[in-house]
């Protein structure tokens, strides 16, 4: 069975090496099929679809989106009006309340891109394992896939929200629901701390042979199978465990602790899948960067982040005309109906040939004070180095600026780190975080001089569970949901110091 499964699996391989050979041919394809898809649909009439000749009139026809401007439109599709922004019926709503709001949104989910994208990518990263590892035996045992915690719901006479994993799951073809672990039923709970422990009881007996999910929460559960069965590491539970697929944040700050907990043979693979599509897949075994998924039913724009002013941003350009090494906004028209949408995403291109790129932060998530420009992609690798240097381990961290006031002459960075291993020294630790973000940042480089723009980083250390408790008072406990790492203020770093008993620095 494995082997039946390897070979179909891996027939997409073909398509795949198509897009990656003539990537602005299948992005022109899609670009138009999305707006003949569309012409007739409330928004197509709106902006006049139906007389785009090329992509410049098409920039002129859409101004760029977010979702409060779809929202209005996304209302009626609820309320269950169709053929408003996509052309095909839409029952489904993911909901993602994101990182920085406590308001819900709701994204479109059209069986295109239910089928088109995120199955398809969920099948991808499937394909370029087997063809990566051709002894792979995925097939052989379970699969446990760490989801969010939102059992679909009815929003209106004929529409149901849920998390993106919740509406997957209840969706899923016959083929994967049979490798799946633990029941539906399961994975499909709300509450997130009952559901750690039901997940551990229901797997640990299984013959896992695949895990994926978010680094953070999949680490919970992994401690609580160790905590039930007296093992040494997830290995001696499952012995054919041989591939963590994983996305949500970046997996520099927890590799250490997933080697410590799986000391065997074990494959790391990347994906970058969001509410509103599947974007990248890692597809070399010996780098992360993601390969940009190009035939899913998503066009993608870019905004250079050095000129990036929200909706009103006015440099904006198409794949042809990307540049390596430069920090854009992700823009995305989809099959969804999600049109000329910004994500809030940022990424930047490591090579074109094919698009390969890595993800580099959040356009809200960042700390700019002092003139820094610090993005998250520079304090992931850092904490991951510090924590390298010290034998440490993190479970999560944030960070926010402190500001200048009349004790101070400069400003600092106030880091609020949970640890899974600690640093037998917290002064050492942040010595080697701030030569890291020096070296990986020259912007930081340069107001951390003397200490006069920027002080050295404030690093406190929290109780194991202060974030869980922060997510919790927001309703976001559960495997979709991820503290911001960076703020440009303090709300959420005084929120969460308000909920935990502080330590000294």
């Amino acid at each position: 069975m494995n082997a039946i499964f390897s070979w179909i699996i891996k027939k997409r391989i073909h398509q795949i090496e198509l897009f990656k050979k003539y990537p602005v041919e299948v992005q022109e394809e899609w670009f138009w099929r999305l707006i003949e898809s569309a012409q007739d649909t409330v928004w197509g009439k709106m902006h006049r679809f139906a007389d785009i000749k090329n992509y410049d009139d098409f920039k002129n026809a859409v101004p760029l989106q977010d979702y409060n401007t779809l929202k209005p439109y996304i209302d009626r599709m609820i309320a269950g009006e169709q053929n408003v922004l996509w052309n095909s019926e839409v029952k489904w709503f993911a909901k993602s309340s994101g990182t920085t709001s406590d308001k819900s949104k709701f994204i479109p989910v059209s069986v295109e891109s239910l089928e088109d994208c995120h199955y398809r990518g969920g099948k991808d990263l499937l394909g370029i394992y087997y063809n990566n590892y051709p002894e792979a035996n995925l097939y052989g045992g379970k699969h446990l896939i760490v989801g969010g915690s939102s059992t679909p719901r009815s929003i209106g006479e004929d529409s149901y929200f849920g998390d993106l994993s919740a509406i997957i799951v209840k969706n899923l073809p016959f083929w994967v629901e049979q490798k799946r672990t633990p029941s539906r039923e399961i994975a499909l709970m709300d509450n997130w701390e009952e559901k750690v422990l039901e997940i551990a009881k229901n797997t640990m007996h299984e013959d896992v042979s695949l895990v994926s999910g978010v680094p953070s929460w999949t680490l919970v559960i992994f401690n609580k199978i160790l905590e039930i069965t007296g093992k040494n590491n997830i290995h001696e539970v499952w012995p054919n465990l041989e591939c963590f697929m994983h996305g949500g944040v970046k997996f520099d700050p927890y590799e250490s602790a997933f080697k410590k907990l799986l000391p065997g043979r074990m494959n790391y693979i990347e994906s970058y899948n969001a509410s509103e599509g599947y974007f990248g897949i890692q597809d070399q075994i010996h780098s992360r960067d993601l390969l940009l998924m190009l035939d899913y039913g998503i066009f993608y724009e870019f905004i250079p982040m050095r000129s990036f002013e929200g909706l009103d941003s006015k440099e904006i350009v198409s794949i042809e005309d990307v540049e390596i090494g430069v920090n854009y906004a992700l823009v995305i028209s989809t099959n969804g109906g999600m049109w000329r949408y910004i994500i809030g995403d940022t990424v930047a291109f490591t090579e074109k040939e094919p698009y390969r790129f890595v993800i580099t932060g959040r356009t809200s998530h960042y700390i700019n004070v002092f003139g820094e420009e610090l993005i998250v992609a520079n304090t992931d690798k850092a904490i991951a180095e510090a924590c390298l240097q010290c034998n440490a381990q993190i479970r999560d961290y944030s960070a926010a600026p402190v500001f200048m006031d009349d004790q101070a002459l400069g400003g600092a960075h106030e880091w609020l780190i949970e640890f899974e291993k600690e640093p037998e020294c917290l002064t050492t630790f942040t010595n080697h975080l701030d030569n890291a973000l020096k070296r990986l940042n020259s912007d930081y480089e340069a107001k951390r001089s003397a200490d006069i723009a920027l002080g050295k980083p404030l690093v406190r250390k929290l109780p194991v569970g202060s974030f869980d408790k922060w997510l919790k008072s927001k309703g976001k406990l559960g495997g979709q949901h991820k503290v911001p790492r960076l703020s440009n203020e303090r709300k959420i770093v005084e929120e969460i110091l308000g909920l935990c008993t502080k330590e000294p620095f």
